[in-house]
């Protein structure tokens, strides 16, 4: 039986599984660190496929693998699975609804995400028994990645050292190989302390934290305009120091985001942003603590295993859609305002080039669309860490409609839609004959080493987080 024919049936007979199981994901959204129902969850699904699970990965409660055969080569699959805070939502419809104000929801479609990882692991590990062969399926369960950087902890602390290849995708609205790089970031903490006070009274007292925040952001605006076009910086005020405007507030506290393409762009904005800290702290005569919250690498594409990846794709096809699916789409399309409809042609993350979305439809995309391997991502993953220590190779595939923006409202509505299973059963499919391909032809696995070792010679490998940093929960505003 050819490799495509044995993975469909595989995941065919097998897909209510994987369908049951991400929907049980999307009913329990969870933020970065505390995904303690969903990697409890998780890890008894491995369990079940006969995987030995290795629990607190990294010292982080909700890290995992699962692992199963021995010796090399040693495949592994990364899987996420955390949600995004305040997104909850209802699903399947085309109204925003929240199923709790306040709530989580996946607005990025790691409850697919996680979960396609897993079929493509376990696919492979049958595939191994039934053939007698000899290597190591490895199913890396990766919580953290929206604003933690899981990977990254995991990787400082080796997890992925002896890994040959690895693979992973994203949900999307397009179907491809992901060939280009995304943004490196730094996040950190800026605290401010001040002097509370009377501010009627004895307002000569008093020193602002909060002033101390202001005059930061202000600064941080000024820095914008001296920094690489490609470069972000975003921030959220995390305490404003209270609600009481008759008192000085003696804490204030900012969180910033510092993104660029490559780390030492990064790196150096960040020192510039921390001087501008200092300089608000000097004006206000009040101190600032500078907490280093996480880091991640760029992503570096394995071309030698994207280019097995797409060829993947083109052989297990692209699921066809029922009327009933397109109709959907188009009610999700018609969410969008006019702005938004207008900026949906953007700078596709699959392709990176710009692809009109007619106004008449259909707004499903069909057919997996070629990377011309220029541009880059504009948002940032810690799988950049992984690729740096292993070759990495990384697919976008259609789940949810023309349009839709990831972290938003419409992308949690479509999470348990018919659209998004049957991305999350094809793109299982598609892992599962990469894994097979590379398991049976080692020189593919030779290959892209041999890319990565090449690459690594002007740029080796440095964990961007400190090694005294731990990773932090979730934390919402101390303003309500």
């Amino acid at each position: 039986m050819k490799q495509v024919d044995w993975v469909n049936n595989f995941i065919e007979q097998t897909q209510e599984k994987w369908k049951s199981i991400s929907d049980f994901i999307w009913e329990n959204p969870e933020t970065r660190f505390e995904e303690y129902v969903s990697s409890r969850y998780l890890c008894e699904q491995l369990q079940k496929e006969g995987f030995r699970v290795t629990n607190g990965v990294a010292g982080i409660e909700t890290a995992f693998i699962g692992e199963f055969g021995e010796g090399k080569p040693i495949i592994g699959f990364l899987g996420e699975f955390d949600a995004l805070s305040r997104l909850s939502q209802k699903s399947e419809i085309d109204y925003q609804k929240p199923i709790q104000n306040g709530s989580n929801g996946h607005g990025c479609g790691h409850n697919l995400l996680g979960t396609g990882a897993l079929a493509a692991a376990a696919a492979l590990k049958k595939y191994i028994e039934e053939n007698q062969l000899k290597g190591t399926v490895r199913f890396y369960g990766c919580p953290g990645e929206e604003g933690g950087s899981g990977k990254t902890f995991m990787a400082r602390d080796g997890a992925f050292d002896d890994v040959d290849i690895a693979l992973t995708w994203h949900p999307n609205t397009r179907t491809g190989v992901v060939e280009v790089s995304s943004l490196s970031n730094i996040q950190a903490y800026f605290k401010f302390k001040g002097r509370s006070a009377h501010a009627a009274s004895n307002p000569h007292l008093g020193r602002s934290a909060l002033d101390g925040v202001e005059l930061m952001n202000v600064g941080a605006n000024y820095l914008r305009e001296h920094i690489k076009q490609e470069a972000r910086i975003h921030y959220a005020i995390t305490n404003t120091g209270g609600i009481s405007p008759n008192v000085v507030q003696s804490e204030a506290e900012v969180l910033y985001l510092v993104r660029a393409q490559n780390f030492e762009d990064t790196k150096h904005i960040f020192e510039r942003l921390c001087n501008i800290a200092k300089g608000a702290a000097l004006m206000t005569e009040t101190d600032v603590e500078i907490v280093f919250d996480k880091a991640c690498l760029n992503y570096n594409p394995n071309h030698t295993l994207g280019k097995v990846l797409a060829e993947s794709i083109t052989e297990v096809a692209s699921p066809s859609y029922s009327t009933e699916e397109y109709d959907f789409a188009k009610k999700i399309w018609n969410t969008l305002s006019e702005a938004e409809k207008q900026s949906a042609e953007y700078l596709e993350s699959v392709s990176i080039q710009r692809l009109p979305i007619h106004p008449e439809g259909p707004f499903l995309s069909t057919e997996p669309i070629p990377s011309d391997g220029k541009g880059f991502l504009s948002g940032s993953t810690d799988v950049g860490d992984v690729s740096w220590i292993t070759p990495t190779a990384q697919c976008m595939y259609t789940t949810a409609a023309l349009g839709t923006v990831l972290h938003s409202w419409q992308m949690v509505t479509q999470g348990k839609s018919s659209i998004a299973h049957k991305g999350l059963i094809q793109v299982s499919k598609v892992l599962a004959l990469t894994a097979i391909k590379a398991l049976e032809n080692q020189e593919i696995i030779e290959q892209a080493n041999k890319e990565l070792q090449e690459q690594l010679v002007d740029h080796p490998y440095h964990c961007p987080i400190p090694r005294d940093v731990k990773p932090s929960k979730q934390r919402e505003s101390l303003l309500v």
